[in-house]
């Protein structure tokens, strides 16, 4: 590690610590050259997210940002934390790495958030089934209330 100050190449780690869930590692470091002391952050690179294909059939980079924005509109006055909605974004992002594809459809990505927010909170799943199902009618909403009740997918 290069040292900020003096660019010298020989440092000493004072102290390390995971941060952030344990996906960081915080170093505290002091260089040997100019005896000053800096911070370095070291995060695991993982492999890549798919490449999401829209309805239309164009193909997007994953986009954490949109789909944690729809959320966040459908937990909108609800007892969910933004912790609770990273923790599922990390799940869903987990689990499309562990695919191993390189591309994946919106409708699988929907699909997957939509059963993690079920059982995160049910009026949360509503509000963003309606969007992402695109209901046209009470009648659709009826619908997937029902199903909720009745436990059905």
């Amino acid at each position: 590690m290069r040292c900020p100050y003096c660019a010298t190449l020989d440092n000493r780690v004072m102290d390390s610590r995971l941060s952030q869930g344990g996906e960081v590692t915080r170093r505290r470091r002091e260089c040997e050259g100019c005896g000053r002391r800096y911070t370095t952050y070291e995060r695991v690179e993982s492999a890549p997210l798919p490449a999401v294909i829209k309805k239309d059939g164009s193909r997007q980079p994953y986009d954490r940002s949109k789909l944690m924005a729809g959320l966040r509109r459908a937990c909108v006055k609800r007892p969910v934390t933004t912790e609770a909605l990273d923790r599922l974004l990390d799940a869903l992002e987990r689990a499309l790495i562990d695919r191993g594809d390189a591309e994946v459809t919106s409708a699988e990505v929907g699909e997957e958030v939509l059963a993690s927010l079920r059982a995160l909170d049910p009026v949360a799943y509503v509000r963003f089934a309606s969007v992402y199902r695109e209901f046209q009618d009470v009648r659709e909403f009826v619908d997937e209330l029902s199903d909720l009740q009745r436990g059905g997918a």
